[in-house]
């Protein structure tokens, strides 16, 4: 079996969970690695898995003759840097077989279509992660419901959330590089699988028409002055100033455009879940059948009383956002796998390999930024935004919620 080597843009917690994926991928090794900080310790762990040399590279361009693909798993704003230096090194003569994103594929639908605009010259072929999509229990109910669907017709609603306590790094909760606060980071997720899980099977996953999308958007927790306070001495980011939101909850309509039938979507994310950790949960409504997933339930419990608790440091071994090493905890064996992170990189391996197209690409991760800004203008309007105007997309191309530029207290605390 040929092997697809993988060159990994950022350092940080995705770079290292996607390396926990990695060990159950057939056909790929880590060849390279650059980021903003060296990433001796992420190298080091590439090596004692036996995933690839693991080499560090000083920057993009001096890595990237040397690997088979970029995977690019660095912040949000140094997206548009990352990929102009890969698509600047694929045209002075470096060779690959195409370029991976993590969601989401950029702040605002400006950047995303800088983006899309760099590969699509260089002649990259272009993958994007979405890990929901990929998840077994959304792509198992799907499969056991299709003959269902097929005799009574696809799903007419489903609802979707993303909640823990909040981001790991402090970049992350600064609205000006994140690109925004919850909707941006845990949004975008929501907004993507509940459109699929409404797709009738067999169609594309962008086959639904949006038509519509109304969302509301909060600072409920972190703006507390006691919230605030340990935000700003944790992470030196002061939401006094430059506040995101913490809770977005919204609805989006889509039109089937072969029977003109208008279904919905909702969606509601949290930063402020301080209970057992990340929670993802999906249901969906059709005629005659249901289904429901939720993250949190797990073939495995652990129990820790108060005096064994000094012996657990690292609760995020039990889940993601753990939030307490007492008590009773879920435990999920093999986390990678159950959100989709396994499958989203078997998929973008056989794709590369075999020269085909992959289930995600950059422009349904443009799609999908675009909804994202499109809640964002809705929440500034206080309205619902008209998906189907072309003075829409207008101005969604230009763009920038107030929250991304660091004026949030306009919106959050007037």
């Amino acid at each position: 079996m040929k092997t697809l080597r993988y060159g990994i843009v950022g350092g940080g917690f995705v770079s290292a969970f996607h390396l926990r994926a990695l060990r159950q991928v057939r056909g790929v090794e880590v060849a390279g690695l650059v980021s903003r900080t060296r990433p001796e310790k992420l190298a080091e762990r590439v090596r004692q898995e036996g995933l690839g040399e693991g080499k560090v590279y000083n920057s993009i361009r001096e890595m990237i003759p040397h690997v088979d693909v970029a995977a690019i798993f660095a912040p949000n704003f140094a997206r548009v840097a990352h990929v102009e230096e890969i698509c600047d090194a694929v045209k002075s003569g470096a060779e690959l077989k195409g370029v991976i994103c993590e969601k989401p594929l950029a702040r605002n639908t400006a950047e995303g279509r800088r983006m899309l605009e760099l590969v699509e010259d260089a002649g990259l072929p272009h993958v994007f992660f979405e890990n929901q999509l990929h998840m077994n229990s959304v792509q198992a109910g799907l499969r056991q419901l299709r003959p269902v669907m097929e005799a009574m017709g696809p799903p007419v609603l489903t609802r979707s959330g993303e909640e823990h306590a909040g981001p790991h790094s402090g970049w992350f909760w600064d609205p000006v590089q994140q690109g925004g606060g919850v909707m941006s980071d845990m949004g975008c997720h929501c907004l993507a699988v509940g459109w699929y899980a409404l797709t009738p099977p067999g169609k594309p996953v962008d086959f639904l028409q949006p038509v519509s999308i109304s969302a509301d958007l909060s600072l409920l927790k972190w703006g507390q002055p006691r919230w605030r306070e340990q935000l700003l001495k944790t992470h030196g980011v002061d939401y006094g100033k430059t506040p995101a939101e913490d809770f977005a909850t919204g609805v989006t309509t889509f039109r089937n455009p072969e029977t003109g039938q208008l279904v919905k979507s909702q969606f509601t994310v949290s930063w402020m879940f301080d209970k057992v950790g990340l929670r993802l949960s999906l249901d969906g409504i059709g005629a005659g059948y249901a289904f429901d997933m939720n993250t949190l339930r797990s073939p495995l419990e652990v129990f820790i009383g108060d005096a064994a608790a000094s012996g657990a440091a690292d609760t995020e071994t039990a889940l993601e956002k753990s939030q307490a090493s007492r008590g009773l905890l879920v435990v999920q064996p093999n986390e990678p796998d159950v959100l989709g992170y396994t499958d989203e990189n078997v998929n973008a391996v056989e794709s590369f390999l075999n020269n085909r197209p992959a289930m995600l690409d950059w422009r349904y991760g443009l799609q999908i930024v675009r909804l994202t800004m499109a809640a964002y203008l809705s929440a500034e309007c206080r309205a619902t935004v008209d998906l189907t105007d072309p003075e829409t997309d207008r101005v969604l191309d230009a763009y920038i919620p107030l929250i991304q530029q660091g004026r949030g207290a306009e919106v959050l605390l007037a």
